[in-house]
């Protein structure tokens, strides 16, 4: 009788261990959807900055791909990323045939990727600032590409302008702005470094406190 007993107490120990992993899962799952929506929103609110070109938006949607990239891990991170596209594109449509959504998709896995598996290699508080440095940057080279091949032409050719056009149109918010060197110098570089570096310094700020109350909450 006792030796049934005790066979079958490690049976529901494993069950139950079972169970919370389950739960963990779905409740993982859940938290990564429920970043998905809240890095939408904050796209949602975005806005120009001063003297930059007024076609670059400011927004801390990174944000939440990126701490969703900590907590969870790169793949993690990609459907964050997924999620806030498809619901802006459900919430708003797409006015450059999907052109902007796609530069979208490029430069925040071109921020986020670097420095999660900078991180995931080693994981330490030095390793998670040099990993956002690493991205800040990486990000900024791949946004001169995408714009200066990708995004430029393609609205000059949608609404019939020119790169001349697109060069005065930021020339009128910054004079310092002559041509596509001075574009890339004066506008699209320190954009990129401010939007991206100011997304790692929030998310410097609250990864830990917030890390700590969703692992609290999955693994209860």
């Amino acid at each position: 009788m006792n030796r049934t007993h005790d066979t079958v107490k490690p049976v529901e120990r494993a069950a139950e261990g079972l169970n919370h992993t389950a739960r963990a899962k779905v409740r993982s799952i859940a938290f990564i959807g429920l970043m998905g929506a809240l890095s939408t929103v904050l796209m949602l609110l975005r806005f120009p900055l001063p003297f930059l070109p007024p076609f670059l938006s400011f927004d801390l949607s990174g944000v939440m791909e990126i701490l969703g990239g900590y907590m969870f891990g790169p793949v993690a991170a990609f459907f964050i990323i997924l999620i806030k596209l498809l619901l802006q594109l459900m919430i708003q449509g797409s006015l450059s045939f999907g052109t902007g959504e796609l530069q979208g998709l490029i430069l925040s896995c071109a921020y986020v990727m670097p420095a999660l598996f900078v991180y995931h290699w080693k994981k330490s508080k030095k390793t998670a600032i040099l990993g956002m440095l690493l991205s800040t940057v990486a990000v900024s080279v791949v946004a001169v590409i995408t714009n200066l091949y990708l995004i430029i032409p393609f609205y000059a050719t949608l609404f019939g302008m020119t790169m001349e056009d697109i060069i005065a149109m930021c020339s009128a918010v910054n004079p310092a702005v002559k041509d596509a060197a001075t574009m890339v110098i004066m506008g699209i570089v320190p954009f990129n470094l401010i939007k991206y570096g100011a997304t790692s310094v929030v998310t410097f700020l609250v990864y830990k406190r917030l890390s700590r109350v969703i692992r609290g909450i999955i693994n209860q």
